[in-house]
């Protein structure tokens, strides 16, 4: 695949960065992971405010210009002839001493991977999929909230506990925080519904101030379905009527059946995919219309 590093486009194999720069000796980096619909980004103005905003936190002099990363896009979809794909668009601290710095990274690394889109299973999005409870905690944000940083662990090794669940294959897992609140999935935050309400944990518990969920609750509200964020236990889940999973790349995925770390399962509600995340789900794809083929 063709990527860019520092808007020069170059085959990944050739690609090479510092042994010096500082998101690789100490994660300092930040990152997006969006897809295009249509060969438009989908909500990246948002996506680069995020990045924008963790940037400055931790001292990272970079603004992203909205024009050029929007020809970037286009550029790589071309050079790797894909008419869609799923971008991760990295900025990494740059080339510093060995060391914890005492000021800004004024040299920033930008990054920008490309990868065909997943094939997308339409009988996840009729039917729902599973949602594995992990026994692992969501650590602790790397400030007052949480940054999409290349801090990647707790991610990792939840994914390999995961795979120990033989009756999971193909679910999503879940992280409870410390204290035993629902926090967010793997690669996913969470919303469930009861009793016609859209509940969401809060970012309190330090889950990623995830952009697609950001969109979900403008969409709740857009058809008068109250939302509420708050703390909630793996029991609300268990009661709820509906359940679903979103992030960029996967939209609104439902969830119809819920296992625990001992294999225990329950559906979800009725067992079958809910009105409202029916609903919602209606509604993102129709923002996408003007961008599909």
């Amino acid at each position: 695949m063709m990527i860019s590093i520092n808007g020069s486009l170059i085959n990944e194999q050739q690609a090479v960065v510092s042994v010096y720069d500082h998101g690789f000796l100490y994660g300092v980096g930040l990152f997006e992971t969006f897809r295009t619909y249509g060969g438009q980004a989908f909500l990246l103005s948002e996506h680069l405010d995020r990045l924008t905003e963790g940037c400055r936190e931790l001292g990272i002099v970079y603004e992203p210009n909205l024009e050029r990363i929007e020809r970037l896009i286009t550029e790589l979809l071309q050079a790797n002839q894909l008419e869609d794909a799923y971008f991760r668009f990295s900025v990494s601290a740059g080339e510093e001493a060995l060391g914890l710095p005492m000021g800004d990274y004024k040299q920033p690394t930008e990054i920008v991977y490309i990868k065909p889109l997943p094939v997308r299973d339409e009988k996840t999005y009729e039917q729902g999929k599973a949602l594995q409870l992990l026994k692992l905690p969501r650590n602790t944000p790397e400030g007052l909230y949480r940054f999409k940083s290349f801090h990647y662990m707790n991610n990792i090794l939840a994914k390999r506990e995961l795979q120990q669940y033989s009756w999971a294959a193909g679910a999503e897992g879940l992280m409870l925080t410390e204290e035993g609140y629902l926090a967010e999935g793997i690669v996913s935050n969470i919303f469930f519904i009861k009793a016609g309400i859209c509940y969401t944990p809060s970012l309190d518990t330090g889950i990623l101030p995830g952009i697609t969920r950001a969109h979900v609750l403008k969409l709740a509200q857009q058809q008068q379905v109250a939302v509420q964020d708050g703390l909630y236990r793996w029991e609300d889940l268990v009661e709820a009527d509906e359940v679903f999973l979103v992030n960029s790349i996967q939209d609104i995925v439902p969830v119809t059946t819920l296992y625990t770390p001992s294999g225990q399962a329950c559906s979800v509600g009725t067992g079958q995919v809910g009105p409202i995340t029916r609903q919602l789900s209606h509604l993102y794809n129709e923002h996408l219309e003007p961008n599909r083929k």
